[in-house]
Order: structure tokens, then C-alpha cells, then sequence
């Protein structure tokens, strides 16, 4: 078989893997088409990281759900065109707030053409999302208000930090569900209901979703720190030169607070200094991706993903359920 989609995914027959590379292939066109302006350079800012490419991982997600019902039903791509535009305009969002350089392994808009520019670029993506939305009818509308709802606030939250008396680990766990999750659920919930499957199923390939998306941006976590430029596409360690403190981080805090050894305290230290320093950034790079926090959060990772997988077992037996169940095999091996 032919691998499809993201990391490598084997669908393991000839007839999904058609079918499946039929839907992105119309979803990649689906894409371009969506992205065009009457005035160029809007064109250019727009397909800038459509064109550089992606793992496609919520229009595969859609076209995997959708075998649960007709797979050709007319709004199966549009839907998977939907999802990847909402999720390209983040990314033009969170690189001017994150100030990277580079997304995709090509240098980011915000670098290009300046922070105004992509931001009303992903706000033009935005639009043209919604544009397609309102032919799917008024349901897939709302769903996709409630998940970018969810989105937003997800950023917020992440933005305001935990509460006081927060856990700021579940606090941050609450975050990615919402950041990351909901949009991802959504792509299961879009393909099985585009495709008229059954509500349960529906049901279930949400919750699916919504599981894997943790764990997907988990092993984004771990890659932020563990991996190189050339295997992420981004430069290494933009969260922790930003201050966001994702799992990692948050577990060695909470192990230094907990009475960690001097090496802990240190490292905290190091982490609470200027790491807009790139040998202090890389320092703390190094001493990360040796500590048991990083492989906590591994464990994490594995947790969700396996959450997602026990989340199929009423699904009917068949090679989208398996390609699905592999997905979560092959989200946690990102995190190595």
C-alpha cells in the first residue's frame, strides 16, 4: 500500500487508499481555489503556506470519518477544505504572536511581509472558510462557531494564565483542548456527518478527535523541544523562547517546587531568565531534552492517544477503523 497523509499512514486497501487519496487531492485543489484573490498579492500571502505544504492531518481525518457513510457525498471535501483553511489562518495568527521566523520550513508570512500583513491574511482565511461553510448549511455553521469559540478561547486562556490555585498542568491541558481539539474533533464530527453516518458514529469520531488532538499537539510539545528544525519545520524551542510553557516545562516546575535536586532549581532559573539569548535558548534546549519532564510528557502523550484509541472500539470493524486506530500509534511515535 501506498503510505497517505500524514507520518506515513498505510490505509492497507486499495479501495480507502483511492478513496482517500481521491479526497485530498480535491481537497489540496479545493484549497488553491479558496485562497485566489482578484488582487495578487492578497493570492500570494494567502497560498503562501498552502503551497508550502503540510501534514493535512484534519482533511485526512475527514476523509477517514466519512467511510463510516458515503464517502462521495458533495459536502465531504468541501468540509475537509474548511477545517485546513481555519487551521492555516492560526498559524498566520500564532507566528506573528509567537514572532517566528519560520513555519512549514519555509520563512513565515509575519517575517516576509510583516506582522499587519499576516494577520489580515488569516483573517481573509477566515472569511473565505465561512464563505464555504454557508453552503454546508446552517448546523455545520454553528458547529464550526462553537469549535473556533472554543479556539479562541483556548488562546485567551493560554494568554491569562491558570488562576489562582490552578493546577497550571490541567490548566494548560484545558488550553490545547480548546487550542488544538476542538478543531480537530470537528474534522471527525464534519466527515462522518457530511457523510450520513449514523449519530453515534458521529458521536464517537468527535470524541475520537478530541482525544487525538491533545495528543497531537502533546507530541508538537515534545517535538518543540526534542527535535531539529528539519524534522519540525519551525525553529526549535519557539514556545520556550516566548515563555508559553507547555507540558514539559510545566512538569519540571512542578517538580522543582515539589523539592526537585539543585539541577531542577536550576533550570528553572535558567528558563525564568532572557532566553531571547540564543546561547542561554540553546543551554536550555540541551538540558530539557535529557530531563525526566520531557518523558513525562512522552507518557502524557501516549495517555490521550491511547484514550482515542479505546474511543473506536464500537465502531464496526472494518480498514477506516484501522487507519484511524494507526493514527494514534503513529501521533505518539512524533513524540518518540
Amino acid at each position: 500500500m501506498t503510505a497517505v497523509g500524514p507520518f506515513g499512514l498505510s490505509v492497507r486497501n486499495q479501495a480507502l487508499e483511492a478513496d482517500v487519496q481521491t479526497g485530498l487531492a480535491a481537497v489540496e485543489a479545493g484549497l488553491l481555489d479558496a485562497t485566489k484573490s482578484e488582487v495578487p498579492f492578497i493570492t500570494e500571502a494567502a497560498q503562501h503556506l498552502v503551497r508550502a505544504g503540510g501534514k493535512r492531518f484534519r482533511p485526512l481525518l475527514v476523509m477517514l470519518a466519512a467511510q463510516f457513510g458515503d464517502p462521495h457525498a458533495p459536502g465531504v471535501v468541501p468540509s475537509a477544505v474548511v477545517v485546513e483553511l481555519t487551521h492555516l489562518a492560526t498559524l498566520y495568527h500564532d507566528d506573528v504572536m509567537d514572532e517566528a521566523d519560520v513555519r512549514r520550513g519555509v520563512e513565515s508570512a509575519n517575517a516576509r511581509w510583516g506582522n499587519s500583513v499576516a494577520v489580515l491574511t488569516g483573517d481573509f482565511l477566515f472569511a473565505r472558510a465561512s464563505h464555504i461553510l454557508a453552503d454546508l448549511g446552517p448546523e455545520a455553521v454553528r458547529i464550526q462557531a462553537e469549535a473556533f469559540e472554543r479556539l479562541v478561547t483556548g488562546q485567551i486562556l493560554e494568554t491569562a494564565g491558570p488562576r489562582d490555585g490552578r493546577d497550571p498542568a490541567e490548566h494548560y491541558l484545558d488550553v490545547i483542548a480548546g487550542k488544538t481539539g476542538s478543531l480537530i474533533a470537528v474534522s471527525g464530527r464534519f466527515g462522518a456527518m457530511m457523510s450520513g453516518a449514523d449519530e453515534r458514529v458521529v458521536d464517537i469520531l468527535t470524541q475520537y478527535g478530541e482525544r487525538l488532538g491533545v495528543a497531537f499537539q502533546l507530541a508538537d510539545d515534545v517535538l518543540d523541544i526534542a527535535s531539529d528544525s528539519h524534522e519540525s519545520g519551525k525553529t526549535p524551542g519557539t514556545d520556550l523562547r516566548e515563555g508559553i510553557p507547555t507540558l514539559p516545562v510545566l512538569h519540571l516546575r512542578a517538580q522543582a517546587a515539589a523539592g526537585g535536586a539543585a539541577e531542577d532549581l536550576e533550570l528553572v532559573a535558567l528558563l525564568d531568565g532572557d532566553l531571547t539569548d540564543d546561547a542561554r535558548h540553546a543551554e536550555a534546549l540541551r538540558r530539557l531534552r535529557v530531563h525526566p519532564a520531557l518523558e513525562r510528557a512522552r507518557r502524557d502523550t501516549v495517555r490521550y492517544a491511547q484514550e482515542a484509541r479505546a474511543t473506536l472500539a464500537p465502531l464496526p470493524d472494518c480498514y477506516a477503523k484501522a487507519a484511524l486506530e494507526e493514527l494514534c500509534d503513529l501521533v505518539v511515535h512524533r513524540a518518540g
